[in-house]
């Protein structure tokens, strides 16, 4: 009871609620943007993809630190927010919630890309001749057999968002009870050489990575290349 007490759970809180609203949205935008880039025959294909995945390869430090430009009130598109809306995406959770579904995307669109390309052509053929629109065979057709990719996209981009630590530092700025996640408040104890509490943390995040793992792998072996892949 004692640890119940003394314990700060709102970095851990915090860090739940920014992965809960990402996924949220990312599921609502990433459906519709993987069956486009599925089925696409545009020969700008390999640029969206590219364009999309490129979190997967640059440093969470250089995509954080243009976000910081971005959302700046003295510059471009943080100032105009400033001076017409007085909105500060800065130092803000809003901001961090931004910065995450930009991070995050790939976890998403790319499994579900991937589980409606494996799909047999004949069912969105069959669709069609029956006289479906597009949308209405993505719906009642290829959404209903692509659970599983969609279930591991959910769980992907949950996973990471709670794992990401340079983009929500620099975005967020680590502070109390409004941006301080889980990552950043393990970083400043480390700082501090208070590794018992930073061992607390940690020690949370373990369990619910592994928890988080063992779900993926269960949902479905065959979604789990795009994982292999990108480690």
């Amino acid at each position: 009871m004692l640890f119940l007490n003394s314990f700060n759970w709102m970095p851990l809180l915090l860090t739940g609620k920014l992965a809960l609203i990402t996924t949220l949205i990312l599921v609502i935008i990433g459906v519709p943007l993987a069956y486009k880039i599925a089925f696409s025959k545009s020969r700008f294909k390999p640029v969206f993809e590219a364009l999309i995945g490129m979190p997967l390869v640059l440093p969470p430090t250089v995509i954080g630190f243009y976000f910081l430009l971005l959302f700046s009130p003295a510059y471009g598109f943080g100032k105009y927010l400033k001076n017409i809306f007085d909105i500060q995406l800065v130092f803000s959770f809003s901001g961090l919630v931004i910065a995450s579904l930009l991070y995050s995307l790939p976890f998403m669109v790319q499994p579900i890309q991937n589980g409606l390309q494996s799909l047999p052509k004949n069912l969105h053929e069959a669709s069609y001749i029956l006289g479906k629109s597009k949308w209405q065979t993505l719906w009642y057709v290829l959404l209903p057999n692509s659970k599983k990719a969609i279930l591991t996209g959910m769980v992907l981009t949950f996973a990471h968002t709670i794992g990401e630590f340079g983009v929500v530092l620099m975005v967020g700025g680590s502070i109390p009870n409004k941006t301080q996640v889980a990552s950043s408040i393990i970083y400043e104890h480390v700082e501090a050489l208070n590794y018992e509490a930073a061992h607390k943390y940690s020690a949370i995040l373990l369990l619910i990575s592994f928890v988080i793992l063992v779900a993926v792998y269960s949902l479905s072996k065959n979604n789990m290349s795009f994982l292999r892949r990108n480690n």
